[in-house]
């Protein structure tokens, strides 16, 4: 099959290059998108530009070629670092994206200036969205306000009519390496876990793409603490809390006020091994954040808790019986609307009054 488009004609095994400089979750909500290109064109390279926290998420993906890294703000970084050492690798970048003579590239960043350089570097049909007037430089867009009345996932698959694809299986995609799942196992082991235990992983932190402002979804830390203890108590789970080192103050607020102890491996599970982590889990409780779309993708059951970020656009997808989101819904929710989060002057109302019961109940019913 040959692709006619506007930009000229395409080699039947074409070359796409992937945009998405964001975090764990928008990076996932692309997966369908990467599966569907390769379902229709088996033999076609994709690479995959992002940021580059987020690469171990990519690199053991079967349907990616190969991955570059470095978004505008891990530029900046390196940029501190040295500028000579940032030029340096911002040319190298350039350099090894342009090297491999894209054809097409999907450019979810929202951002004028990647498909900028998409085109200097002569990638000749550029699609995306135009977000507030910002897809000056591509070849095929579709107008954007915001994300709001539908997932994620079917925005970014809405991409692909420009390339008369369709897709049929719209589950993201999240691979685990055996290294990662053999790692996995050795260290759950090490803390006395067995392949019998009622194993539940508690993400307490989550939503670190929002930086200071992740707090705003963060379900009460206390209520975690009663509900960790409920997990231990009432059903004999062994109970693991997850996150990364800047979570540890709240990590450190759970284990203090518990009565049982949990194993705490925050700060000592990046993301090359977090995902085989989840895996070992059967339930993974979270607020919105990365670690519930990795247990989404890999097909561990989850409860969530949404606060001023709309479930329907951001939640769990496919939504399935697996996985249950608890939400209150007052008169402000959601809050969270064209990229903004406003000020709340109802001190979290929304998560607040998702008591510690339902979350318990729900995780019951789902480990029936």
């Amino acid at each position: 099959m040959i692709l006619k488009k506007n930009a000229g004609i395409v080699r039947k095994s074409p070359k796409f290059l992937i945009i998405n400089p964001f975090g764990i979750g928008d990076v996932l909500f692309t997966t369908p998108v990467v599966k569907a290109l390769k379902t229709h064109y088996p033999e076609s390279f994709i690479g995959y530009w992002s940021n580059i926290r987020v690469k171990p998420v990519l690199k053991d993906n079967p349907d990616i070629n190969t991955v570059f890294t470095g978004n505008r703000g891990d530029l900046k970084k390196i940029y501190r670092q040295s500028f000579l050492k940032g030029l340096r690798y911002n040319a190298r970048l350039l350099w090894n994206i342009k090297k491999e003579h894209f054809d097409i590239c999907l450019d979810f960043s929202l951002d004028h200036r990647y498909s900028f350089l998409a085109k200097l570097i002569g990638i000749k049909k550029r699609i995306g969205f135009n977000y507030k007037e910002r897809g000056r430089f591509l070849t095929d867009r579709i107008d954007l306000a915001s994300y709001e009345e539908k997932h994620v996932i079917e925005y970014y698959l809405g991409l692909l009519k420009f390339l008369d694809i369709s897709a049929e299986d719209k589950s993201m995609v999240l691979a685990v390496s055996a290294a990662s799942q053999a790692k996995a196992k050795s260290m759950l082991a090490a803390y006395g876990i067995k392949n019998s235990d009622l194993v539940v992983g508690i993400a307490p932190g989550a939503g670190g793409s929002w930086g200071k402002d992740a707090s705003y979804k963060h379900w009460p830390v206390l209520n975690f603490v009663k509900f960790a203890d409920m997990l231990i108590n009432q059903l004999k789970a062994k109970v693991i809390i997850l996150g990364d080192e800047s979570e540890r103050a709240i990590s450190d607020t759970i284990t203090a006020n518990m009565i049982n102890k949990p194993i705490d491996l925050v700060g000592r599970t990046d993301l090359e091994i977090l995902p085989a982590i989840i895996k070992s889990c059967s339930l993974l409780v979270t607020n919105d954040g990365g670690p519930m779309h990795m247990a989404v993708a890999l097909g561990i059951k989850s409860v969530s808790v949404f606060g001023p970020v709309s479930e329907n656009v951001y939640g769990p997808f496919p939504s399935e019986n697996k996985h249950a989101v608890l939400k209150r819904d007052i008169a402000c929710r959601p809050c969270y609307k064209n990229f903004r989060l406003p000020a709340c002057d109802k001190d979290r109302e929304c998560l607040k009054s998702v008591s510690v019961d339902e979350v318990f109940q729900a995780s019951c019913i789902l480990l029936r």
